[in-house]
């Protein structure tokens, strides 16, 4: 059964890791759903959080062939653990003085917030899990959204681990 899967890799912060480290996925005909990459709390490490999807087998796959790679330090399965998973979107939406009402009910149910106004639009930032942002897309669809920008997801094993 293909299912989701929430890996964190931690790498040395080099030129082209993220390009060996997609390359692979690619070359081995895995899908990168998402894919984010920052600073790790280790000077000269970065952190991938990748979200791809396939079965176990796949996943351990997967892993075997990250280590092989020169520099991934660690491959953590974030998805077997309680973990809290985040992403962002900016969303401009068509809002004309008379709908904005309506849409601030969105942006509050949501616990979003408006970043920016111009005279036909607003620009609305969301956090959340994946689903949260999913939900709150298309309850603004029906407005007309101009533009969409959205991160990758990122992720922790919840409490002390």
């Amino acid at each position: 059964m293909s299912t989701r899967h929430t890996i964190a890799i931690l790498v040395n912060d080099q030129p082209g890791v993220l390009q060996r480290v997609s390359g692979l996925f690619g070359r081995r005909g895995y899908n990168i759903e998402s894919i984010t990459v920052g600073q790790s709390e280790e000077a000269g490490l970065s952190r991938m959080v990748i979200v791809t999807t396939g079965d176990e087998q796949t996943l351990e796959q997967i892993e075997k062939q990250l280590y092989k790679l020169i520099d991934v330090i660690k491959v953590i399965n974030l998805s077997v653990s309680p973990m809290v998973a985040r992403e962002l979107a900016l969303i401009k939406v068509n809002a004309e003085p008379a709908e904005r009402p309506e849409i601030m009910g969105v942006v509050e149910t949501f616990r979003a917030s408006v970043v920016d106004i111009g005279s036909h639009n607003l620009m609305v930032q969301v956090v959340g899990d994946t689903t949260k942002i999913d939900a709150m897309i298309e309850l603004l669809k029906p407005y007309g959204i101009r533009e969409l920008s959205r991160t990758g997801v990122t992720a922790m094993i919840r409490g002390n681990v």
